[in-house]
């Protein structure tokens, strides 16, 4: 990859006012980007992912979730058209959920644009055909199986591509998150399409995907677009797990009624989770890979419609999630790397709002992460023996686990870390972190205000050093042959029978953290094994032994800081700040408008927000436009809006 292609992040927290010298587009872009989307400004790096796409160069496009990726594909047909290029642009999208919600909101806007998938019936299929054919459509949805079908290309090739956009290009990656082989073969596409220009875009690529993702799509001297990874408008929280079902309640309870996504590691977790949840009264339902189709597009269609408030999923859900008003986004358990982490995190404030994510993690998760790792590579190997496979297949699978380790063990390190969550994730993307000043947030001026850390809710232990000399101390004189769960027993005081049987209840350090309960002296002992104080061994029955560090620590040769437990907070609300400036948003209306959309969206079979944001309406609620004119100018409201629902929603303003 050419490095001089690499144009640097912008600011994220602001955006590009038209009329600005963007080179490659003219005044009639900006024009169609008003009238169809009703945006007066563009985000960071769109201008030139657009002239891209309209100049025909080969591009690679990474941008956070909610970055506004998906208009810099969407606007180059419309120049296209207006120049008299009656060819069309494809667009590959992973999955038939994607493709039904974008085409829904892109006609909804008054775009020309139609997918063909395999839930569509034959008619339909043919009227999509038709309506390429005669030029009704300039960009097509497809997924990679349809594109790569046999005889698929020569049809496309009668009617002409223009350009072909690849929508979550990290699938194709065996480095990326979210690794899909039917993905890989999409290599093929500059064999099949010669003089095509591609565009690849995704929402999260660390620098080895991005390398790999131009060159599995070889992609030709491509312009390579970084957005900031910042999302300034989430609040990040990380906790050491202690009762799981107590700390879900207290996230939820700041966010009752508000849509909610819950990731947990098994489908078991997800199916315990939300009978709980639903016990308490919450709105919940589960969603993993073991439940049926139908099932899993049931929970799926009620979440997007605003029918159902909490999805408790496995990573099974997520990429195929637009609702753009999830306002807390919890992980149960660590996710197994932090490119997981950020796409999981990224479905939460899509609209810009403030909105929440929560991590609870424990010890305990690194080693079930592991456990899943060895039984996948297990059966992995034992496929490649069947298959008489080469030196080569077993070096990459070797190479794929090792990686998932470091991905683990980085994962890891923030979680049991207390820097600047949002400092950590934008430097592991490589770029360079700025925090931006949040007056109505406390906490450390110099950070970001928005993450436990730096609105200083994180409470380090009394006694730090003192406390883990006494865990280390515990381990050395219990003989270095017990896990953290007998350790605990034993600084805690317990009158166990084990405890008396081996008597540990002679030792000095038995009893010696007895104003402690087990649940917190056992997360002081995982935070050890975090930082290499401790190690446990890969026996059947885990043990716990001093490493090198920790006997430094034991005779005090260095400090060591333990997070004490969580406090419980009050809720946070979402701002629109940003949206409607010094207009203070009247809740009455705001949800009225919602109650509208959700109205209007099931009388036309649309998600919710492809009628408005919750931005827009928050907008709405606040400046209260009395006129056609006025409501014009909202942001988000188009030209074909204003014509079909300006008047519907002007009644309910000044009602």
């Amino acid at each position: 990859m050419r490095t001089d292609s690499l144009i640097p992040a912008q600011d994220a927290h602001g955006s590009d006012a038209f009329g600005q010298d963007h080179p490659g587009l003219d005044a009639a872009v900006f024009d169609d980007i008003q009238r169809v989307w009703g945006f007066d400004t563009l985000r960071p790096l769109q201008a030139e992912a657009i002239a891209a796409g309209i100049a025909g160069r080969d591009s690679l496009v990474v941008m956070p979730t909610g970055g506004g990726k998906s208009l810099c594909y969407q606007v180059p047909p419309l120049a296209a058209a207006r120049a008299g290029d009656t060819r069309i642009d494809v667009c590959v999208s992973p999955l038939i959920a994607l493709m039904k919600d974008q085409v829904d909101g892109l006609r909804t806007n008054g775009y020309p644009a139609a997918s063909l998938h395999s839930g569509m019936t034959n008619e339909e299929r043919d009227d999509v055909r038709r309506a390429v054919r005669s030029g009704e459509v300039r960009l097509l949805f497809v997924s990679p199986e349809r594109l790569l079908a046999p005889g698929f290309d020569t049809w496309l090739g009668s009617v002409g591509v223009r350009a072909i956009a690849i929508d979550e290009a990290h699938c194709i990656s065996q480095w990326g998150h979210d690794f899909r082989p039917e993905y890989r073969q999409l290599k093929q596409l500059r064999r099949m399409f010669p003089g095509v220009s591609l565009h690849a875009c995704t929402a999260t690529a660390a620098p080895p995907v991005r390398d790999d993702i131009v060159a599995q799509l070889e992609l030709i001297d491509p312009l390579v677009l970084v957005g900031n990874f910042d999302r300034p408008n989430l609040i990040y929280r990380i906790e050491p797990r202690i009762d799981g079902r107590k700390q879900i309640l207290g996230v939820l309870e700041r966010h009752r009624g508000d849509a909610v996504i819950v990731y947990c590691m098994s489908r078991k977790e997800t199916e315990a989770i939300a009978e709980y949840l639903s016990k308490e009264k919450f709105n919940a339902a589960c969603y993993h890979a073991g439940m049926t189709s139908i099932q899993r597009s049931k929970v799926q269609e009620r979440f997007t419609a605003e029918k159902l408030d909490i999805v408790v999923a496995t990573v099974a859900f997520g990429m195929g999630i637009d609702r753009s008003n999830v306002r807390a986004v919890v992980h149960m358990t660590i996710p197994k790397s932090i490119e997981h982490y950020q796409q999981e995190t990224g479905r939460a404030g899509r609209d810009g709002l403030e909105s929440e994510c929560v991590l609870f993690h424990s010890y305990a998760d690194v080693v079930k992460w592991n456990s899943i790792t060895e039984r996948s590579t297990n059966e992995a190997r034992t496929r490649l023996d069947d298959e008489g496979a080469d030196a080569e297949a077993y070096e990459a699978l070797d190479a794929s686990v090792a990686q998932g380790r470091v991905q683990l063990e980085a994962m890891q390190r923030m979680a049991s870390g207390a820097v600047c969550r949002h400092r950590w994730l934008v430097e592991h993307f490589g770029q360079r972190y700025e925090p931006i000043a949040r007056e109505s947030r406390a906490g450390d001026a110099n950070g970001c205000g928005a993450c436990d850390v730096c609105m200083q809710e994180v409470r380090m232990a009394t006694d730090s050093t003192t406390v883990a000399r006494k865990l280390l101390s515990a381990v050395v004189r219990t003989g270095q042959r017990y896990g953290a769960s007998y350790v605990a027993d034993v600084v805690r005081g317990a009158e166990t029978e084990e405890v008396a049987r081996r008597g540990h209840a002679s030792l000095p350090t038995y009893g010696a953290l007895k104003d402690d309960d087990k649940k917190t002296l056992t997360n002081y002992i995982f935070q050890l094994v975090e930082r290499g104080l401790l190690a446990r061994t890969d026996d059947e029955h885990p043990v716990l032994v001093l490493t090198v560090e920790g006997h430094r620590a034991l005779r005090g040769e260095m400090e060591v800081a333990l997070r004490a437990p969580p406090r419980g907070r009050g809720r946070k609300h979402a701002t629109a700040a940003a949206v409607h400036g010094a207009h203070e948003v009247d809740a009455s209306l705001f949800d009225r408008l919602r109650t509208l959309r959700r109205e209007l969206a099931t009388a036309r079979g649309v998600p919710p927000y492809v009628i408005f944001s919750d931005a827009t309406l928050m907008e709405m609620a606040a400046r209260k436009p009395q006129s056609l004119n006025e409501f014009a100018e909202i942001k988000g409201v188009g030209e074909k809006k204003l014509a079909d629902l300006g008047l519907t929603f002007l009644r309910v303003i000044n009602e």
